[in-house]
């Protein structure tokens, strides 16, 4: 899942990063509501964490100006306001829910779970394709009932290739869903990760699971 993280706090914002980074997401942040509001539309962003108090646009005007253009992710706001009309009006520009700093990690993980969980593409905590299980609320693997052993950009990738499941996917839709803005489309990372999971996954040259699409990018059969 990919994030976009609004927050003119740069010390917030990195802390955030690094715990969502810690846990599988992909995480982009911007310290303004310009910014935020550009690159939210240019994106495939999961979900949107977006601090009221921005400099340039606020958070209420970005998630406005978002919801009028389309925009279907998930935002959750993140304020320092706890007056009952901040949260309305945050609520009221289309927001789907609303964390008063500060707050505790555990719980903002716990509210984007929930926030996640509202798309249909995330109703199930269970994913499943053939012999292959992906616990989300728990980060764990098991390939026919055995736990495997996968890091969490690993777990990440196998994530997006399961709900895609009997699709091809292009490096391009990898790169957007599992890596950051920052990631350089110019190297082979994405097939370095895909050969990790391959050899995990695949016990034997005769049962592929992940298959190369020539000139496209990568199908999972299930």
């Amino acid at each position: 899942m990919r994030v976009l993280i609004a927050e003119d706090e740069k010390k917030i914002a990195d802390f955030i990063k690094r715990g969502l980074k810690e846990e599988g997401y992909a995480a982009d942040t911007v310290h303004n509501g310009n910014e935020a509001l550009v690159l939210a539309e240019e994106n495939p962003y999961d979900l949107l964490l977006l601090d009221v108090m921005l400099p340039g646009l606020d958070g209420v005007t970005v998630c406005s100006r978002l919801r009028a253009s389309g925009f279907t992710a998930p935002i959750l706001m993140l304020t320092a306001k706890d007056r009952v009309e901040d949260k309305v009006k945050g609520l009221d520009a289309g927001a789907n829910d609303y964390l008063t700093k500060p707050f505790a990690f555990e719980e903002l993980l716990a509210r984007i779970r929930a926030l996640l969980r509202t798309k249909p593409a995330e109703a199930a905590a269970l994913l499943t394709a053939g012999d292959i299980e992906l616990d989300l609320p728990a980060h764990k693997a098991r390939l026919a009932g055995k736990a495997l052993d996968l890091s969490a950009k690993e777990f990440s990738l196998l994530e997006y290739l399961v709900r895609n499941k009997g699709k091809t996917v292009t490096r391009t839709m990898i790169a957007e869903h599992v890596w950051d803005i920052n990631f350089d489309t110019g190297t082979n990372v994405i097939d370095v990760y895909i050969n990790y999971l391959r050899r995990k996954l695949e016990k034997s040259p005769a049962k592929k699971i992940i298959h190369t699409v020539r000139g496209k990018g990568y199908l999972l059969k299930s």
